[in-house]
């Protein structure tokens, strides 16, 4: 495993969002939903593609509380623009796990 320096996970703007919708991505290769986010008022609202459709359905995604790096460039995926990544887990099958707060938290609030 590479080791870094403190400095360089500092540049990784990791936040917390409430996702706002979610729907069917059709044209993604793979199965994926695209997902609106609200990281609050410093950030905004922020679309993201997601391939989490092993687990969730679109109407368990809609107000969840995530965590997503913000401060990537955009990501072109087919005719969608993705402004951020949704952070997750794969599990024994290789399916994506959502990583989310326990608890609430004021969104837009940056992982330690």
């Amino acid at each position: 495993m590479n080791q870094i320096e403190w400095s360089d996970f500092t540049k990784v703007e990791l936040r917390v969002g409430r996702v706002l919708s979610a729907e069917i991505f059709p044209e993604a290769r793979k199965p994926a939903y695209k997902l609106q986010i609200d990281f609050g008022v410093e950030i905004g609202i922020r679309k993201s593609s997601a391939q989490i459709t092993a687990h969730y359905t679109p109407e368990i995604l809609v107000g969840k509380l995530v965590v997503a790096v913000v401060n990537f460039p955009l990501k072109q995926i087919g005719p969608f623009m993705s402004e951020c990544l949704v952070t997750g887990f794969h599990d024994a099958e290789g399916n994506v796990t959502l990583c989310m707060p326990e608890h609430e938290v004021p969104l837009g609030s940056k992982l330690l």
